[in-house]
């Protein structure tokens, strides 16, 4: 367990995921103040309840550790930061939010850049079982893919912003699986459901359901626009 200062924000941040921030709040600019001058990370969770701006908001308690990459000041009461999500972790206590949003957390038990350490983990490696598994998932992301082009082409035939239906994925089927959820326009909460599912099997199923609802729901807005 450890202390990490934590960024509650009204989307879901996913590993390996980009985060543009404008930061603007006193309490953000102190917290941006200790983490650039402490390795240059800090916690993402979703705000369940509120709103970001004033506090008093209630937060989901898996989030995702995000690590800045540029840090710009803009003037004496903004800064402009990008970061990128790195790995998820679960909080076990909130602490008092003073002078900015802090939370006890563990990291769980992810691999999201396939840098994972069996001998830590107290495991003892199996190349087998972990080429089996990526071959499941490498199957359940090649059934998946189809479905999500056609959405983001369905997107952009109405109007609607996305990325480019033409996307490729990763090659390594754990970057692949967050990559999927990056690229589906879930809602939040959706989008906080799949943070959650720590099998990454699961993990596509879930997103392979939402993506079906989303594009039946997308058809039906293309009929009532023809």
């Amino acid at each position: 367990m450890r202390e990490l200062p934590m960024f509650p924000l009204g989307t879901v941040l996913f590993p390996h995921m980009v985060l543009p921030l404008h930061v603007f709040e006193p309490r953000y600019r102190a917290l941006l103040d200790d983490v650039l001058a402490d390795g240059g990370e800090f916690g993402v969770v979703l705000i369940s309840r509120g709103h970001e701006v004033g506090g008093g908001d209630v937060r989901t308690d898996v989030g995702t550790v995000a690590r800045i990459l540029r840090a710009e000041e803009l003037d004496e009461d903004r800064w402009f930061v990008i970061a990128v999500g790195t790995r998820r972790f679960r909080v076990e206590g909130w602490l008092p939010d003073d002078p900015y949003p802090r939370a006890e957390v563990v990291d769980l038990d992810d691999d999201p850049f396939g840098e994972h350490d069996d001998e830590v983990a107290g495991a003892s490696p199996d190349p087998d079982l972990d080429a089996a598994v990526d071959d499941e998932v490498t199957a359940a992301l090649t059934a998946l893919t189809p479905g999500l082009r056609r959405v983001l082409a369905l997107q952009a035939e109405l109007g609607q912003d996305n990325v480019p239906a033409t996307f490729e994925l990763a090659e390594d089927p754990e970057v692949a699986t967050w990559q999927t959820a990056i690229l589906s326009p879930l809602t939040a909460f959706d989008a906080q459901r799949v943070l959650t599912t720590d099998d990454r099997l699961e993990r596509l199923g879930l997103i392979a359901g939402f993506l079906d609802d989303i594009e039946a729901t997308l058809r039906f807005q293309l009929a009532q626009d023809e």
